[in-house]
């Protein structure tokens, strides 16, 4: 994290874009967007735009990386040349990498693996726009897309960030917070099962900050999963619309 004059929060508690402390930006989850995909989901959390696309389970390709009594999960995180303001390259870049391996963890707990031996589940994501919270946006987003595909899961995986901003703990990091804040905490959970599949803490956090935190992720954790529900149910309602009007 870098040190910035900006005033990421002021004296009335509102943040740089007019929010609260315990406010989440503004959220909208499709399903089904790709027609050419076993499932997908599209997500906009404030500025950040994600799409998500699943394969699978289908034969393991390389063989040698399939597992006897499960499936394997493999996922690629990529951020679009034109997702920040400065071009960035198309190659793959470390974060990437390491996103891509922390997202496939947080997932990984939800899915009925056993279900599917010797497959591959493939997820891929691509960040269209990037406005802080890209991971935490694209655990969710890939959560509604592994459903959409019809794959055996104990829950949805719900994601969001708490951070450090000014001293104060704060919901759901925007760009300028990711990038001057003090610290943040990418939080995942099945919220049905209340079961957490990741935490991270960049930054320095105090044992009574964590669990502040775990206190403030409750309710988006909550608006998130409600989101999540509400865009599968939306694909499947007019999937049965369509079908009757062809009748």
């Amino acid at each position: 994290m870098k040190n910035s004059n900006i005033q990421l929060i002021d004296e009335s508690g509102k943040r740089v874009d007019g929010r609260y402390p315990n406010e989440m930006r503004r959220l909208r989850i499709e399903a089904g967007v790709l027609k050419n995909a076993d499932g997908s989901a599209y997500i906009e959390l404030g500025n950040n735009k994600i799409i998500v696309a699943v394969y699978g389970p289908h034969e393991s390709t390389p063989k040698y990386l399939a597992e006897p009594d499960r499936a394997v999960i493999r996922c690629r995180y990529s951020m679009a040349p034109f997702s920040v303001s400065d071009r960035k390259s198309p190659s793959p870049s470390r974060r990437e990498v390491e996103l891509s391996m922390v997202i496939r963890q947080a997932l990984e707990p939800a899915v009925f693996l056993n279900e599917y031996p010797r497959t591959m589940i493939d997820v891929f994501i691509e960040v269209l726009e990037a406005d802080g919270g890209t991971r935490t946006a694209s655990i969710t987003a890939a959560a509604v897309a592994l459903a959409d595909a019809g794959i055996a899961m104990r829950d949805l995986v719900s994601a969001i960030a708490i951070g450090k901003v000014g001293g104060r703990l704060v919901v759901d990091l925007n760009g300028l917070e990711d990038q001057y804040g003090e610290g943040d905490m990418p939080i995942a959970m099945m919220p049905q099962l209340n079961y957490v599949t990741l935490f991270q803490a960049d930054g320095v956090f105090t044992p009574q900050e964590i669990e502040d935190a775990f206190r403030m992720v409750a309710d988006p954790i909550k608006k998130i999963y409600r989101e999540q529900k509400r865009a599968l149910k939306k694909k499947y309602v007019d999937v049965v619309r369509e079908v009757e009007k062809s009748e």
